[in-house]
């Protein structure tokens, strides 16, 4: 299965972008070839307005296809993942284009306000008016002269009027004469309408200008009028006679042509220089706006041309990508294409494929193991749930792995609160066993402990074996055997056995001691005179030293021969009354309280086994406070007799106020044959504790609640099923 995907490639080109774009560039590359000169076209403040305007509206065009190229790039890259190569070229791209763009743009602009500056100054300005007024006055100067030279003239030919009237020849002669003499081209009498009278033969072949009937309109109020040079570089100048009525003198004369040239080209020129000082701000305008232009062209070429390139380059990345998220989720039916002009991605790509073969076939294979190691997980776990013992499995650093169903009830806690956790702090005393496993190098560790939970101690049988791995770590497997039924079952029996031959072998004599005693008693009774009184005492007190001894012996015998109870449904409230009544009889100085259960405790017990053992346990709490009240730690014994039901189960609790039980070894108060007591047997506890066993309860030993005299005396819990149909109604 190939990872081709469809993979968007942004399409960030506006509707028109290239016409508009190419409309720009004719745009641009006309107005600075105007701007240039190398136009018919003259880069008047006209034209530069208009080419502003046209640039400015190109602009425009520039800064709205940036806009809108930016705005889809922006839209692409936050629809789309893995876009940060793809966005990071075309910025690149960007910036490799504007920044030597804005770069030149700046130096250019600087440099052209710095030539504008060198050329358009006041002085500059100041020598182009001094060159053109050198000129002027040289021209003026020639042109005063003329003026000069036709006034003197004029005088002279209305000396000669008469010449004039005479001989027109000779007047003719004495004109070319006078206007030779004064350096004159030609010199003429010329009517009001530009007729020529009277003409000096000058010996040039130039063909002179005619006289402007302006000029002759001019001077036709007597006063001399001058003819600027035009595109000649001859003077004139016009003077109506006085004498000769209706004449007018023309004369014409040369003005160095090179100075008149001159003049001509500096007022050119100072024609061109002041235009381009008005026009200056608008050249500036042009060659910036031109520039912004020139910028913002490359700007959106290299966008547009970073957008390609990161399409080629990103393309074959993004399909690695995409196919390691499948990967990545479990798919490893993927494959990337490949292309020969990839170059090293495609090399990339290769080793890509291969890898995620390598990964397929490695995944079967674990998938493989996975199953194989789970269906021996579900066997062992059937194992260790069909077992009785408590099976924990323990790392090397001591912290639990996991443990069985049997070691979540031995001990109260789910496999999940336990986890993690290290085996001393969920369970000190099995911790403890672990910590001296974990120092020797034996392969297994076994020892028997015991573990208070709620008042009851029981015996456990822990076996600690170390798994040896093939790699450096190890784990430990912890065993943990309950055997306190076992131990207790051991127990009993080897103290029923005991209490069965002690029975029998001291009731045999028993009765031939007593009976003998009693026939002393009766037959040296009355013979006997002297220390009569020491022989009853002696004889009373064997007498009463074996009857306790025979009841001793009974004790025994109860112990050995404990019979099986016989069930039926019967209120424990009723055998809790009969058994601390008769307590109350024989205690009468010691105050019992009753704390009982409205509702009906209805159990299936055997009610005269069951008052033994509520008997014996009141009996004991009373004893417990003669013994208070004879050390003078009490005034007033008190004990507390209450019932009552929680869930499935009936709760039985006799508080008493007396000296309490010891701290230490309190568990064996149960055991047979241990007692506090100078007289006790030591069994009575340990026949209740059979009882209630054999009845389904348990039996826990406490210290007296705060709230019961402080805290001081014992407290007697007993625990056992509750009659199921009565729990049910």
């Amino acid at each position: 299965m190939s990872a081709t995907k469809n993979i968007e490639k942004p399409q960030v080109l506006p509707r028109g972008a290239l016409g508009m774009t190419l409309l720009v560039l004719a745009s641009t590359i006309i107005s600075f070839v105007i701007m240039m000169g190398v136009t018919g076209i003259s880069p008047t403040k006209q034209a530069t307005q208009i080419i502003i305007a046209a640039n400015a509206v190109s602009i425009l065009i520039l800064i709205y296809l940036s806009y809108a190229t930016l705005r889809k790039l922006i839209l692409f890259k936050s629809k789309e993942k893995h876009r940060d190569l793809h966005t990071s070229i075309t910025i690149i791209f960007a910036l490799i284009a504007s920044i030597p763009s804005i770069i030149v743009a700046c130096f250019s602009l600087i440099v052209l306000d710095n030539r504008l500056n060198s050329w358009i100054n006041p002085e500059n300005n100041q020598i182009i008016d001094m060159s053109i007024k050198a000129a002027q006055s040289y021209t003026e100067d020639n042109a005063q002269s003329l003026l000069v030279t036709t006034l003197s003239m004029v005088i002279e030919l209305d000396e000669r009027r008469m010449l004039y009237s005479l001989d027109r020849s000779a007047f003719s002669d004495w004109l070319t004469y006078d206007a030779d003499r004064n350096n004159l081209l030609g010199a003429s009498l010329v009517r009001s309408d530009g007729e020529a009278v009277v003409t000096a033969r000058l010996f040039n072949d130039l063909t002179l200008p005619p006289v402007p009937l302006e000029a002759l309109a001019g001077a036709a109020g007597g006063k001399p009028v001058l003819i600027p040079p035009g595109a000649t570089n001859l003077v004139g100048a016009v003077m109506k006679t006085q004498s000769l009525p209706g004449l007018y003198l023309y004369t014409i004369r040369a003005v160095d042509p090179s100075a008149l040239g001159n003049m001509r080209v500096m007022t050119d020129n100072n024609l061109e220089y002041q235009a381009l000082a008005s026009n200056r701000t608008n050249t500036q305008i042009t060659y910036a706006l031109l520039y912004v232009e020139l910028t913002l062209l490359l700007l959106l070429t290299a966008v547009w041309t970073g957008i390609a390139v990161a399409n080629r380059v990103v393309q074959p990345i993004r399909l690695l990508i995409g196919a390691a998220e499948d990967v990545a989720t479990g798919n490893f039916d993927v494959s990337v294409p490949v292309k020969g002009s990839d170059g090293d991605i495609g090399a990339l790509s290769q080793t890509f494929n291969k890898m995620v073969e390598q990964l397929k076939t490695q995944h079967s294979a674990l998938i493989s193991a996975k199953d194989e190691i789970d269906e021996r997980r579900r066997f062992t776990e059937a194992v260790l749930s069909g077992v009785t013992a408590g099976v924990i499995s323990v790392n090397a650093d001591g912290k639990i792995a996991g443990l069985n169903r049997p070691a979540e009830a031995m001990f109260g806690v789910t496999t999940e609160e336990a986890t993690g956790r290290t085996l001393i702090d969920v369970m000190p005393e099995i911790g403890e066993v672990f910590a001296l496993a974990a120092e020797n190098d034996r392969h297994s560790t076994r020892k028997q402990i015991g573990i208070t939970h709620n008042g009851v101690v029981r015996s456990f049988n822990v076996q600690i074996t170390r798994e040896e791995a093939e790699t450096r770590h190890t784990s430990y497997v912890v065993t943990v055997d309950d055997i306190t039924d076992l131990v207790a079952a051991h127990r009993s029996s080897a103290w029923a056995d005991v209490a069965r031959r002690i029975a029998h072998e001291i009731k045999n004599p028993l009765t031939p001691i007593q009976l003998s005693a009693e026939r002393i008693r009766r037959r040296y009774g009355k013979v006997i005179v002297e220390d009569r009184a020491v022989f009853e005492q002696c004889t009373d007190t064997i007498i009463r030293q074996v009857g306790d001894i025979g009841r001793m012996v009974d004790e025994f015998s109860a112990f050995a021969r404990m019979p099986k109870p016989e069930l039926t449904a019967a209120n424990i409230v009723d055998i809790l009354r009969d058994a601390s009544f008769l307590i109350e009889i024989s205690k009468g100085a010691i105050k019992i309280e009753h704390d009982f259960a409205d509702e009906s405790l209805m159990g299936n017990v055997d009610g005269r086994l069951l008052g033994q053992a509520f008997g014996n346990i009141i009996k004991n709490a009373s004893e417990s406070i003669e013994a208070a009240l004879e050390s003078g730690a009490i005034d007033q014994g008190h004990v507390l007799v209450r019932a009552k039901g929680v869930g499935t189960s009936i709760v039985v609790e006799v508080l008493d106020n007396g000296k309490g039980l010891p701290q230490q070894d309190r568990h064996k108060l149960l055991e047979p044959y241990v007692t506090t007591r100078e007289k006790g047997t030591g069994l009575g506890l340990a026949i209740v504790k059979k009882i209630i066993e054999d009845h389904g309860g348990q039996l826990e030993m406490h210290d007296a609640p705060q709230d019961f005299h402080g805290g001081r005396g014992a407290l007697v819990r007993v625990v056992f099923p509750r009659l199921i149909e009565t729990a049910a109604a």
